[in-house]
């Protein structure tokens, strides 16, 4: 699988590599993993917090700040907390999305499982999720760890992608379809 064999890279493959090791090192794995998880869900839940993380009109001081705040009351570890501080002093938060994404990357080789990234047109429930997951280790033959990120332009269906290999199920997807077809036919 393409997902097993690829690594890393970049920015975001620098910082998360990182991340990863030190979590390793102070054997925090599952919490910063479950730090991460957290920071992703704020993330895609506030666009508030998108619009601090990607903007570089806020000062590297006020980006800092409010993350800080933000990873207080949510009860983030101190390593996450001073590992985004880190971030957003070096004014890289723009990049704090593809850092989660390569953690998890890093944490599923580290625990022989698979990421297949997921993409619905509405929030997918708990029996949903069970049922993608039981599915997809079927088809890949391992452990399959979902993330998971909301899309309304997708009408329904899902578009799953797990290493190299894409599923687009979704309905505007079968709709752009049966526009070219149609094209055809008059």
């Amino acid at each position: 699988m393409a997902a097993e064999t690829s690594f890393v890279s970049g920015i975001a493959g620098r910082y998360a590599t990182a991340l990863f090791e030190l979590a390793v090192d102070q054997k925090q794995l599952d919490a910063v993993a479950a730090d991460l998880d957290g920071i992703r869900t704020m993330l895609d839940d506030s666009a508030d917090l998108r619009r601090l993380v990607r903007s570089p009109l806020f000062q590297r001081d006020a980006q800092a700040k409010a993350m800080a705040a933000v990873l207080d009351r949510a009860g983030a570890s101190d390593l996450v907390k001073r590992f985004v501080g880190l971030v957003a002093r070096n004014r890289r938060l723009f990049a704090l999305p593809h850092m989660i994404r390569d953690f998890n990357i890093l944490l599923a080789r580290h625990r022989g499982e698979v990421v297949a990234d997921v993409v619905a047109a509405t929030p997918l429930s708990d029996a949903q999720l069970d049922q993608l997951r039981a599915a997809l280790k079927h088809g890949v033959g391992t452990d399959v760890k979902l993330q998971t990120s909301v899309d309304g332009s997708l009408i329904g269906g899902l578009v799953v992608k797990v290493g190299s290999r894409m599923i687009d199920s979704s309905i505007n997807t079968k709709l752009q379809n049966l526009r070219l077809a149609m094209k055809g036919v008059g």
